[in-house]
């Protein structure tokens, strides 16, 4: 069983409009969600063995705060440029390449890319918050295999939902 968590970045400060998209920081209401949205997956038990971020300014922080509450070691978190904007087939890709060993992938990003995501492994939700949480799980052993035929809904949650 592969499990991979998608976790879109938390709300981005709009206060600076001449900043580039990539360099935009998190909004207060960003830096109080993610660690909140931290504590829920904690509580679910649902820790990484691995943690890969685009390397935008917003889905760096939360990745960040997202390792500070569940004692993730920073230094361990993948930034990568792959992870922004990137479309659904781009983070199918980059998932299939994943370390075997990995069990439990978490993965920080953006929207559209990670409805679409959704959308294609066969769940339909209207739209993944701003730091909101799915889960997937695949029964399967290997990255490589994993696709719609074997995904399943593991949880989905986000700021705003009862907790």
């Amino acid at each position: 069983m592969k499990n991979l968590v998608l976790i879109r970045h938390a709300k981005s400060a709009w206060d600076q409009p001449f900043l580039s998209d990539h360099r935009r920081p998190l909004a207060e209401r960003g830096l109080r969600d993610a660690p909140r949205m931290a504590q829920r997956i904690k509580k679910r038990g649902i820790f990484p063995d691995a943690m890969i971020s685009s390397d935008a300014e917003r889905a760096k922080s939360t990745a960040f705060i997202t390792a500070e509450q569940l004692k993730y070691p920073r230094e361990k978190i993948i930034l990568t440029q792959h992870l922004y904007h990137a479309s659904a087939s781009q983070i199918l890709q980059f998932v299939q390449q994943c370390n075997e060993t990995v069990e439990t992938l978490f993965i920080f990003g953006h929207n559209p890319g990670f409805n679409d995501f959704i959308w294609e492994m066969g769940f339909q939700i209207d739209n993944l918050p701003t730091a909101g949480q799915f889960g997937l799980r695949f029964d399967t052993n290997s990255w490589k295999n994993i696709g719609p035929e074997n995904a399943q809904k593991w949880f989905f949650d986000y700021p705003k939902k009862e907790s």
